[in-house]
């Protein structure tokens, strides 16, 4: 089963062509730069390609404080469609590298926390530094 069907998202052309980006990029990518590879397009198409993936949970935002939003495929993400929205949470740090502005999602073990009388329904851990590639 393909990941459009995976995820119940029809298959257009030109979601592939905005899929193939993201398998193209190995770390989290802007939107300009889906803008730049996919070439000449409509971009209330991108914008609404983009709306798609997310709300399937194909792929994720994330912001850093102080930079650009960027995107990220699901690489985790067991939710299905219609539950993504209010379940979907990621069990890893996304970290910036000072060096590269590369924005990266780690897989790491996150510590367990819990607030008595709160609720927590997500947790967001970001780092700073210098990644591995720029060491």
């Amino acid at each position: 089963m393909g990941i459009f069907e995976k995820k119940d998202i029809r298959k257009t052309a030109f979601r592939q062509k905005v899929l193939d980006v993201f398998y193209q990029n190995e770390n989290s990518i802007t939107i300009g730069q889906i803008e730049t590879a996919i070439g000449k397009h409509d971009r209330i198409t991108l914008y609404r390609t983009i709306k798609t993936f997310l709300d399937a949970g194909l792929i994720h935002e994330i912001v850093m404080p102080g930079d650009v939003k960027k995107l990220a495929l699901c690489n985790d993400c067991e939710h299905g469609p219609n539950e993504h929205a209010a379940h979907h949470q990621h069990n890893h740090i996304h970290f910036h590298c000072a060096q590269c502005q590369e924005v990266i999602c780690v897989d790491n073990e996150l510590p367990n926390i819990d607030l008595e009388g709160y609720q927590i329904d997500s947790i967001e851990i970001q780092a700073r530094g210098v990644c591995a590639s720029c060491l």
